[in-house]
């Protein structure tokens, strides 16, 4: 988990400086497409064999939720709209509690009063992040924090979203599929998902960013393979907590190349989304060890 977490904050680093120069789609296709590269000698070790599934239709869904995910998590970082890695990352941070909304609608998962309770929780949580003059009542009303929710924080709490269903398709679909055989289709399926969009908004890369691609797309399917990895063979009760310091790593990152620092409110929304999911996970443990 913590391996996963340097990697996911390298990835998410290096895309935002190549998006000065590269549009975050055709970031998003390079990324799936040079994963594919890396996972294709899977494929020509194992054949086209080891691509057997008796429900493509849920692979495909769950790709296009993947791939939203993590093409406005591109572009919410991106150089156009400036999030710093620190709030995108607590943003994130609420991916849980659209995991147990979504498993409740679409799993028919039974979610008790004390769970929705901590997803209200959570959520009020990004709204003290985002627009603290609104929710806090004790800021003065012509505070510049009273501002609405500005676009760059709701792609990311859409990115969480989409990941979210991402990871409920995940859970119908791991029984049947080993976690190398879900990243092999994940990339296979977004490389193809991405082509058309990144033809249109095409550009080639001077050297530099070309380096800072590759690193990108190696560090974003490490990450992604050591979350998979972790999470089977690890309690989530356990792990979760560690995929939280994915916080500050990105405030260092922030202020290491960017000069920035979090203001106040987003560690107090974020410590109240921690809190929240914290809670949510525990509590799913406890219910799946009875």
């Amino acid at each position: 988990m913590l391996v996963s977490g340097i990697g996911f904050t390298a990835y998410l680093t290096f895309a935002k400086t190549a998006s000065a120069e590269m549009h975050p789609v055709v970031l998003a296709f390079f990324r799936s497409f040079i994963g594919l590269l890396v996972v294709s000698p899977v494929l020509l070790r194992r054949g086209v064999g080891f691509l057997a599934t008796p429900k493509f239709p849920t692979l495909l869904t769950r790709s296009l939720f993947g791939t939203f995910g993590f093409v406005l998590s591109l572009i919410a970082v991106s150089d156009a709209f400036g999030l710093p890695l620190a709030d995108f990352n607590a943003l994130s941070f609420t991916r849980p509690l659209f995991v147990t909304i979504l498993a409740a609608i679409v799993l028919n998962e039974i979610v008790g009063p004390r769970r929705w309770g901590a997803v209200g929780i959570g959520f009020f949580g990004v709204l003290v992040m985002a627009v603290p003059g609104t929710v806090l009542f004790w800021l003065p009303s012509d505070s510049a924090l009273s501002g609405g929710l500005d676009l760059a924080s709701m792609l990311a709490v859409s990115s969480a979203f989409f990941f979210a269903g991402a990871i409920i398709l995940v859970k119908s679909l791991s029984s049947e599929h080993s976690p190398l055989q879900l990243i092999v289709w994940a990339n296979l399926l977004s490389t193809a998902l991405l082509l058309p969009a990144a033809i249109w908004f095409w550009s080639w890369p001077s050297f530099e960013t070309a380096l800072e691609i590759v690193i990108l797309s190696v560090a974003g399917l490490g990450a992604q393979y050591a979350y998979v990895r972790a999470m089977s063979v690890g309690d989530a009760s356990f792990l979760s907590p560690m995929d939280y310091l994915r916080l500050p790593m990105a405030a260092a990152v922030d202020f290491a190349l960017f000069k920035l620092l979090p203001g106040p409110f987003v560690w107090l929304g974020a410590a109240i989304i921690v809190s929240a999911t914290l809670y949510i996970t525990i509590r799913e443990s406890r219910s799946r060890s009875l």
